[in-house]
């Protein structure tokens, strides 16, 4: 025999002699046919045999009597049924032998034995009505404990099954064979409200599922709704019928969209003023299992909530405007324990009247397990196919019960997924909303081990308005900018063209063009959700009436799908940019001659011979050095950019304006719910920060910086010209520029005091200006060279580059350092005299770029003859560098930041990650551009430092 649970010593004990386990499972009793002697709780029991000729034992367990029709599994009399049993006298003297007295019945008595068989109690009435007895002979019909008059017009037979879609399970419910043929009667022949509310929570437990063949607790109410329509309607509401609960709006098609869309919610809300933080008051009606009315509870209570919370953070939930969000995982035992019974909600939302008085707006349910005719009708995107209902629960552990209602259910139903939508009107000024609508998505858990099984619920309240407008408004912008781009781009590939001195539309050509106008759509992407999400931080935080609402999460794929692109077309773009710079043509012109003659000894024939003065190499050397560090100098700070951006969005607190609720304060209580991210006003708020501190600092640098400290780029042509160096370069193949260096005092290689005089006199204006034309100051130029200058170029460059001529010619290291000598000796000629204008087959002229030219970045002239210099006011070389690219290094910067933070949710990250991509590609720039340096200017590479 099992042994019960001794709760003084927290362990099992056994039971003594003739003594047996206790129901509770705490104590021990006398087994059948023993009586107790003594009883002091517990285990303190001493047990007796009852004599042969008095087998039974009484009700308490404490004497043995004589029973004659017969003894109970537990050793107690029993009598036949509408009898009770009698031990004890009217003055409690105990009887020798049990009585089983007999309920009258009559007309002038109308009892039967109670449930117990102790006591005779009045009949159920129903009896009394059909059969002016206590008895329900056939023909009538005994169903639930109720008697029912057989008589024509009376509901089907109900079929006491419930399906549990999810699992394929179909079961027979205990509480559905008791209780669903006699409340259908009852709610049908004598309009019982309990019973009409009862069968209408069967169909509730059912999933409100309807089917044209089916007589389930659907079937049941909906052929007591049909055959009650002469009855009337409840507060005028034709779907409401007297007497009846309120389970369905209808199954017209199109009606759901009529109920949510047709008629405006009749109040305005606002996020500012005096109703700030304005709450939606739903207050819901609750009913027990049996069709009992509990009380009307507010749902601020956390009442629909299943996950546990503070009262702050639940009553959140209902403040118009925030968007909340709230999961977590609930044991199944936890729910049994919690839920034993199910509790029925209808749901309204409490609103003034005109006249003051509060008034009820019932809210519609969308419960998406529900099925008509077989189909899961409320999982259609298509809104005119819904069947919209009423009545709601949270967790069902009743209907999945068999054979016995104390037992513990086969199967449960749990609410796991409720939302209350709330939607804004179009075109709304004052902040009107369509009815709100509730939707429930229940999940069936097959009891296994409870203790181990666990679910995932959900509670949400979303705030949306139609975005189609707003869509087409994107597209049609990010189709006229599209189009533009496609435009700009073929005008760039237009002056690509031109620049590479090729007419010919070839593959290369239409990869070019692909190339820039990934470029171009990068912009045009940006340019959309940078203004999206500006617009929509602005307009929704600022508002005071509410006219707009944020995008779903679901409505945000396309807003991050054209981040996404604006990002992998600008790091397209970038890596272009990047290739290009590095592989650029580049040379320093030394303008320095030589200051006298030396002697010179000429190897293997012991004279010596005078030569002209070598020319000195670190001047050049040193202008290389001065170009490879301004390769990656930009017009803003990068890491400042950085610290600046994550300074203002985690500490400064702009990142609490991407939360989705209606206040723009930069401050949260920690006690108070956190609303979760809006996607679009994150990358919003970190675009707007990173555009506007970018702008500050540029400002900065060309006002205050570059002006009274340091502006490298200018100071970099000041260089040139005081070193007696001038630049040529070209970024494409006949297109690229020019600076001018050349000294207006003839030598750079000299002391320092010629140096200062230098200076002085051309401070005083006591020589010429530094331009390349006569009295002009224009030192840069952008060059538009002719072909025939180009071939000679890279005739020159093949052997500067040792490219020329068979390998086994150039063996030998000495023989290729001369012969490199010469190539950089004849490049230096060649170039120098074309500045001196010596070749006039290859010659070239100055002249101004006109405005549209200088608009549209290409030229209109070829250079079929000439060359031409274009004078240059705005150091237009830098466009080979970072600084002259700025705004392409900024927008994939403000990209990668975005992407970053809305794959990780995370600034922090992204700002250590955009830093780091900085510092990684500035490293490869500078290294390759180096090594690109140090091959096309001969400069060896051990002198870059």
């Amino acid at each position: 025999p099992s042994a019960p649970f001794d709760s003084s010593r927290l362990a099992c004990s056994p039971c003594g002699a003739h003594q047996q386990q206790s129901a509770g499972g705490s104590s021990c009793v006398c087994e059948p046919g023993y009586r107790m002697v003594s009883s002091n709780g517990g285990f303190s029991v001493t047990c007796e045999k009852c004599p042969e000729n008095m087998s039974g034992v009484t009700q308490d367990g404490w004497n043995c009597i004589t029973c004659p029709k017969g003894l109970t599994s537990k050793g107690n009399c029993k009598c036949p049924n509408n009898e009770i049993l009698v031990e004890r006298t009217v003055d409690g003297i105990l009887l020798n032998e049990a009585l089983c007295m007999h309920c009258n019945g009559s007309e002038q008595s109308f009892s039967a034995s109670d449930a117990s068989g102790s006591r005779c109690v009045r009949c159920e009435k129903t009896f009394i009505q059909v059969s002016k007895s206590c008895d329900c002979s056939s023909p009538n019909i005994l169903t639930g404990g109720l008697c029912f008059l057989a008589r024509e017009g009376l509901p089907p037979k109900g079929v006491a099954a419930v399906r549990f879609a999810q699992l394929g399970i179909t079961l027979t419910s205990e509480w559905f064979l008791k209780n669903l043929q006699s409340s259908a009667f009852a709610c049908w022949l004598y309009s019982n409200l309990t019973a009409c509310q009862a069968l209408g929570n069967m169909c509730v437990m059912n999933m409100n599922s309807l089917s044209s063949s089916s007589a389930d607790a659907c079937g049941l109410f909906q052929y007591i709704f049909v055959s009650t329509a002469r009855v009337g309607v409840t507060h005028s509401i034709p779907y409401w019928r007297h007497n009846l609960p309120w389970l369905y709006y209808g199954d017209q098609p199109g009606l759901a969209s009529q109920v949510l869309e047709k008629n405006h919610f009749p109040t305005t809300f606002t996020f500012k003023g005096t109703d700030k933080d304005i709450k939606l008051k739903f207050i819901a009606a609750s009913f027990d299992a049996a069709g009992n009315f509990l009380k009307w509870q507010n749902l601020e209570g956390g009442i629909l909530q299943l996950c546990p919370d503070t009262q702050a953070k639940l009553n959140a939930a209902y403040v118009f405007g925030t968007t909340y969000q709230q999961s977590c995982k609930i044991s199944v035992s936890k729910i049994l324990l919690d839920f034993a019974n199910p509790v029925f909600y209808d749901l309204f939302l409490e609103y003034n009247g005109g006249n003051g008085q509060q008034h009820l707006w019932a809210v519609p349910v969308l419960n998406l397990n529900l099925q008509y005719n077989e189909k899961f009708v409320n999982q259609d995107s298509n809104m005119n196919n819904w069947l919209l209902t009423r009545r709601f629960f949270l967790v069902d552990a009743l209907s999945g019960k068999e054979n016995d209602l104390g037992k513990p259910p086969r199967v449960i139903r749990i609410a796991s997924k409720i939302t209350i939508s709330i939607r804004l009107v179009s075109h709304t000024q004052r902040g009107t909303i369509y009815p709100p609508l509730i939707t429930v998505a229940y999940t069936d858990v097959l009891i296994q081990n409870p203790e181990t099984q666990s679910v995932m619920v959900s509670f949400a309240v979303s705030y949306e308005m139609n975005q189609s407008e707003a869509q087409i408004q994107t597209d049609i912008a990010l189709g006229v900018l599209g189009g533009l781009a496609v435009l700009w781009s073929l005008l760039k590939t237009a002056g690509w063209k031109r620049r590479t001195g090729s007419s010919i539309i070839d593959l290369q050509t239409v990869f070019r063009f692909l190339l820039f106008y990934a470029g171009d759509l990068a912009n045009v992407f940006f340019i959309i959700t940078v203004g999206t999400g500006i617009y929509w931080l602005v307009f929704f935080k600022a508002q005071q009436f509410v006219s707009v609402l944020l995008p779903l999460p679901s409505q945000e794929e396309d807003f991050v799908t054209y981040v996404a692109c604006a990002f992998s077309l600008k790091a397209l773009q970038f890596l272009h940019l990047l290739v290009s710079q590095v592989a650029i043509d580049i040379f320093f012109i030394d303008w320095e001659r030589p200051k006298g003659k030396v002697l010179k000894a000429v190897e293997g024939e012991g004279v010596t011979k005078s030569a002209a003065a070598p020319v000195s190499i670190w001047r050049t050397y040193f202008i290389a050095n001065e170009w490879n560090e301004i390769q990656t100098v930009r017009k803003i700070n990068p890491l400042f950019q950085v610290l600046a951006v994550l300074f203002f969005l985690e500490v400064v607190g702009f990142s609490k304006l991407a939360l989705m609720d209606a206040s723009s304060s930069l401050t949260r209580s920690s006690e108070s719910y956190v609303a979760p991210w809006s996607r679009i006003l994150r990358f919003g708020v970190s675009a707007a920060l990173w555009l506007a501190i970018a702008i500050l600092q540029v400002i900065f640098f060309a006002v205050i910086y570059e002006r009274f400290v340091e502006d490298k780029i200018s100071q970099f042509v000041d260089l040139c010209c005081v070193s007696n160096i001038s630049v040529f370069l070209l970024s494409h193949n006949c297109f690229g520029h020019y600076i001018h260096g050349r000294s207006v005092h003839g030598h750079a290689d000299t002391n320092m005091e010629e140096m200062n005089m230098n200076l002085k006199r051309e401070a005083e204006n006591l020589c010429s200006q530094r331009g390349l034309l006569p009295n002009t100051d224009g030192q840069t130029f952008q060059i538009s060279i002719s072909r025939k200058m180009r071939l000679h170029y890279d005739w020159i460059h093949e052997t500067l580059t040792r490219k020329r001529g068979p390998a086994r010619l150039l063996d030998s290291s000495a023989n290729t350092f001369e012969q490199s000598t010469r190539a950089y000796n004849a490049m230096n000629k060649f170039l120098s005299s074309f500045i001196d204008h010596v070749h006039k087959d290859m010659d070239y002229i100055v002249k101004d770029k006109l405005l549209l030219e200088r608009i549209l970045g290409m030229e209109f002239m070829e250079p079929i003859e000439k060359s031409i210099f274009y004078n240059d006011e705005g150091h237009s070389f830098s466009d080979v560098l970072y600084y002259g690219n700025e705004t392409t290094l900024l927008i994939f910067d403000i990209l990668f930041f975005s992407v970053v933070d809305l794959a990780s949710q995370s600034f922090v990250l992204a700002a250590i990650l955009t830093y780091l991509q900085q510092e990684i590609f500035r490293f490869i720039r500078n290294t390759l551009g180096q090594k690109n340096l140090a091959s096309k200017t001969l400069v060896d590479q051990r002198f870059l430092i």
